[in-house]
């Protein structure tokens, strides 16, 4: 499962760094074209930047919080599943006391 969301992480970073590629390769090409200036163009990739981390930083921040959800569900039934085998290991700890004070008691046939 941890694989799976490393995966699903790095493939986030691999498009957003594929969309950078192709925004600054459509931006270039607009420059040259004369159809924007090198500042303009700049100011584009800022922008173009800095949405794609807000997009991943939510989309990181979203899927950090449904990992802790499953992680807390999975603890619940854990901490369920612990304390019903502390009550047999109890349970069967003072049948194990009795069973051993009875047999060390002398029998009354003796």
């Amino acid at each position: 499962m941890i694989d799976t969301i490393k995966k699903a992480i790095l493939a986030g970073v691999g498009a957003a760094a594929v969309t950078t590629e192709k925004a600054e390769k459509v931006l270039s090409e607009l420059v040259e074209k004369g159809k924007l200036s090198a500042g303009e163009a700049k100011e584009a990739a800022r922008k173009i930047a800095d949405e794609g981390k807000e997009e991943f930083e939510a989309a990181s921040s979203s899927l950090q919080a449904k990992f802790d959800e499953v992680l807390a569900k999975i603890g619940k039934g854990q901490k369920e599943r612990i304390d019903a085998l502390e009550t047999q290991v109890s349970e069967l700890q003072a049948r194990l006391e009795k069973i051993e004070e009875a047999s060390a008691q002398p029998s009354s046939t003796e």
